[in-house]
């Protein structure tokens, strides 16, 4: 399964009235893991950005004057992108952006290039009801860092949308990880050891309350309506009492 976390920063907010794409960044997902393949241009507008534009990227326009046009570079994105599920937040403004900028290149629309466009904001907007849902906000809510991010850049703000994806789409993984040390190395060397000498009793308890029970049927919810058809979770799941007790 590929994957790829796109993101642009433009000069202004309507293609319509002239306004380009400065900075384009993918980053690569395959099969749940974000690999080191990435893409990241900046480009050429042939034109000022916005006071408003410039001052969430602070790409100057002498700056950005030095990089080439989207033509010249535009292939790259088209290979980068091929037969991927491309994951956007907002996903109808860039797509709008880059629509226009391919159009100018004689190239198909940004729909016809990927396998699948999927806007990380509607289902995080799903997942998470009259909250906040803009990056900062769901980095926040799944404790990831972003205290590097003073603007807004392409390369940056995909590489936080992946990892914000993961963590919105992965449910609980990371148990293994968390298991107490001991003196024999730790958790960790136990589960990476033979499967012999694996011990699930020192794997945490986590007691389920029923503010997480309702985030979960969210989550769950959000996962039958990607599917069409009720989750494998759901298909599977043991009923869990409102105390966290598996009934």
């Amino acid at each position: 399964m590929r994957q790829i976390i796109l993101d642009t920063e433009t000069t202004g907010l309507e293609p319509e009235q002239g306004h380009r794409v400065v900075e384009l960044a993918c980053v690569e997902i395959l099969n749940r893991r974000v690999t080191d393949r990435h893409l990241h241009l900046y480009l050429n507008p042939d034109r000022d950005s916005d006071p408003e534009a410039l001052q969430v990227h602070g790409l100057t326009t002498e700056f950005l004057s030095g990089h080439p046009r989207f033509p010249e570079v535009a292939q790259q994105l088209v290979d980068f992108v091929r037969d991927a599920e491309v994951i956007i937040h907002n996903a109808a403004f860039d797509v709008k952006f880059l629509n226009a900028e391919l159009r100018r290149a004689n190239l198909p629309p940004f729909t016809e290039l990927c396998a699948k466009i999927t806007d990380s904001l509607m289902v995080a907007r799903e997942m998470f009801p009259g909250k906040r849902n803009n990056l900062d906000a769901l980095c926040e809510r799944f404790g990831i860092s972003n205290a590097h991010r003073t603007l807004h850049g392409a390369l940056l703000d995909s590489e936080l949308l992946g990892e914000v994806w993961l963590a919105m789409t992965r449910g609980q993984d990371s148990l293994l990880d968390e298991a107490p040390d001991d003196a024999a190395g730790g958790a960790g060397a136990g589960a990476a050891g033979a499967l012999g000498r694996f011990d699930a009793s020192r794997l945490p308890v986590i007691q389920v309350d029923a503010q997480a029970l309702q985030a979960h049927e969210a989550y769950l919810d959000g996962l039958d309506k990607a599917a069409g058809k009720p989750c494998l979770w759901r298909q599977l799941e043991i009923p869990v009492e409102a105390d966290g007790v598996a009934g």
